[in-house]
């Protein structure tokens, strides 16, 4: 399946997204490094992007696929070029080639380079990388926002590095600037729900406003399957929601509109990725008012989905996160394909009911929740 390069930020997230399957499918520790290089070309200032990985190696082929739509803003920062040096534990040597997806023939788009010899060495990575002329600060912002709701999975096996430096005399490799390295539970058995659980957590706590954290937070968790498990390439949905309780001590004038709205993280296959239609379908069909929340609106951004609830009480703030993945990796295929709206909607209702039967109290039906405001007058 052809998958068309519309922008920039499409291309990079593509790459990322190849090299964190990679991953996956490696036995290994892996380390995912993303590095931004300024240096200039004929006075024009130009910013490579190299994702590397130490998985299992790539094939050539498997960028024949992608597609250059042809756009003048595409056009004006990339010109098509794709450099790429790849090996597998059993090549004796690293493979390295230019790939040109400007050029509509598909057997000229691989111009194959020298290769570098591994001398007996045993290892596996790929590394692929791109230049375009786009400002380092705003593209630094951007990736470093998309790796740290990478990082809230917590990849098992997987540690992640997002590096910075110029490739002039006055900057060398070793002024480079680590500006995040982040790491997973390297050889950990836990769920991968558990591993969203706790990400959303450490998420909230990174990015909580003037909400108190720790004892306030109540949290359900949903796991939903396809059938075909017995053969290893079912499709699972989790869903973590959790609510989040202003602390008596802050003041409600302190809390923002934003913060009475919800931003969905969905992920695929590890990597955030905008939302699946059936996902969004998911959402809008269930039974809010059951948990007593009435939603009002749903935006759905370029890269987000964000829901507005009606009447929300004010110390309250609703986080939810979708993570869809395959159980066995398919790192050409799996991004393409999505859940149903049943999967979609069993992991995020099974979330919500587990948070209600844990939490007493906590998303009564708006049924419950005005017997319960009349027996509180009746006491009075």
């Amino acid at each position: 399946m052809e998958i068309e390069i519309s922008s920039v930020k499409m291309l990079y997230k593509h790459l990322i997204f190849c090299a964190v399957q990679r991953c996956r499918m490696s036995d290994d520790l892996c380390r995912l490094s993303v590095k931004l290089t300024s240096f200039s070309r004929f006075a024009l200032p130009l910013v490579r992007i190299s994702v590397s990985d130490t998985g299992v190696g790539s094939k050539p082929e498997d960028y024949q696929y992608l597609k250059y739509r042809n756009d003048p803003t595409l056009a004006n920062q990339w010109d098509g070029m794709i450099s790429l040096a790849t090996t597998s534990i059993s090549d004796s040597e690293i493979y390295n080639l230019n790939v040109n997806l400007k050029d509509s023939n598909s057997a000229g788009r691989l111009t194959k380079l020298p290769s570098t010899a591994k001398n007996g060495a045993k290892f596996s990575g790929t590394e692929v990388s791109i230049s375009i002329s786009k400002s380092l600060d705003d593209l630094l912002a951007e990736i470093t926002c998309f790796l740290q709701k990478t990082i809230l999975l917590k990849i098992p096996k997987v540690v992640m590095e997002l590096l910075v430096c110029g490739d002039d005399p006055l900057s060398s490799q070793i002024e480079s600037c680590i500006l995040t390295i982040e790491g997973s539970s390297a050889c950990s058995p836990v769920e991968s729900i558990e591993c969203l659980k706790v990400g959303l957590k450490d998420y909230i706590r990174k990015h909580q406003t003037c909400f108190s954290i720790g004892e306030n937070l109540k949290v359900g968790t949903g796991v939903a399957n396809s059938s075909g498990s017995s053969q290893g390439n079912s499709q699972v949905v989790e869903a973590v929601v959790i609510i989040n309780e202003m602390s008596e001590l802050v003041p409600s004038s302190s809390i923002r509109e934003q913060d009475m709205k919800t931003e969905i993280l969905y992920f695929k296959d590890f990597v955030p990725c905008s939302i699946a239609q059936s996902s969004l379908d998911a959402l809008t069909s269930i039974n809010w008012k059951s948990y007593g929340l009435a939603l009002q609106s749903v935006a759905d951004l370029d890269d987000s989905v964000v829901l507005e609830w009606e009447n929300l009480p004010p110390d309250f703030q609703i986080h939810i996160a979708i993570h869809c993945y395959h159980r066995q990796v398919k790192q050409w295929v799996a991004e393409n394909s999505f859940p149903d709206r049943n999967l979609s909607r069993k992991a995020i209702k099974c979330a919500l009911d587990d948070l209600k039967e844990n939490n007493q109290g906590v998303l009564l039906s708006t049924r419950a929740r005005k017997g319960e405001d009349n027996f509180s007058h009746q006491i009075k």
